[in-house]
């Protein structure tokens, strides 16, 4: 079946243009056209924008605000995201993240998506025509929404506070078992002051990890500091079960591999 492409100068435009039903946005085209190509016949047709903003990067002191069409291997490069380089080549080989884009990965479901785990553990801003909305509230309502995400917006962290692990069972492209992001603030006498943990795999979208934040506040980053957090990690979770990992498997698996993050 052949699919009608209509590209668009404006973001308004191109949101007007997927009110039609069976269109969908094109943005690097790493999920829509796979779906095409696989048979998904729910899709008749792709709209696209080549809004400039779309593609913009902008660092001005520690804010961060990125376009929703800028790549992972734009982001990988990027001078001043090195914090995020790690998180950013976690998606796919280097083909994939020379067309994966940044809104295509909020929108990636489960066991796909490890640079939205990222995001949601630094508490990013998600960008529409219709203003910005905590990442967290966008992901309860993404199956939902038909409005073109523009751009996500945070604060960068210093790079010792952020922290970022995928587990796969094929290095250095393999489809995750699990990922997890961590921002971490510390007093001056080590102890945990603030936390943001956020965890990939462990439900169909990713979520985070609050049993854990709040069990590790006050703690220091050691082994007996940690404890309580790994005790509770697995609260609230609703892992996935796929041909990489099972359901069981990825809860057994979720304290070890949080530890060793937490631990650096």
């Amino acid at each position: 079946m052949a699919l009608a492409l209509q590209t668009f100068a404006t973001v308004k435009d191109a949101n007007a243009a997927l009110k039609a039903h069976g269109t969908r946005y094109l943005g690097g085209g790493t999920l829509v056209v796979r779906a095409a190509n696989e048979g998904d016949v729910s899709v008749s047709g792709l709209i696209r924008s080549t809004d400039p903003a779309l593609s913009a990067i902008a660092v001005s002191g520690g804010a961060v605000r990125i376009g929703a069409s800028v790549t992972m291997a734009a982001i990988a490069r990027h001078p001043d995201l090195g914090v995020l380089a790690k998180a950013a080549r976690a998606v796919g080989g280097p083909a994939i993240r020379n067309m994966a884009t940044i809104g295509g990965n909020l929108f990636a479901p489960a066991p796909y998506g490890d640079f939205a785990v990222a995001l949601l553990a630094l508490d990013a801003m998600v960008g529409t025509d219709d203003g910005e909305l905590p990442i967290e509230t966008f992901l309860a309502g993404r199956d939902e929404t038909r409005a073109i995400v523009t751009s996500v917006a945070f604060t960068l962290p210093k790079a010792d506070n952020f922290r970022f692990l995928k587990v796969s069972r094929v290095k250095p492209k393999g489809v995750s078992v699990l990922s997890i992001a961590a921002v971490l603030e510390q007093a001056a006498d080590g102890t945990v002051s603030s936390a943001r943990i956020a965890l990939g795999c462990m439900a169909d979208q990713p979520m985070r990890a609050k049993a854990a934040e709040k069990a590790l506040l006050g703690k220091s980053l050691d082994q007996d500091g940690i404890a309580a957090a790994l005790a509770v990690a697995t609260e609230g979770i609703a892992p996935i079960t796929d041909p990489i990992a099972s359901a069981w498997y990825r809860a057994e698996v979720l304290p070890v591999h949080l530890g060793r993050l937490l631990l650096n």
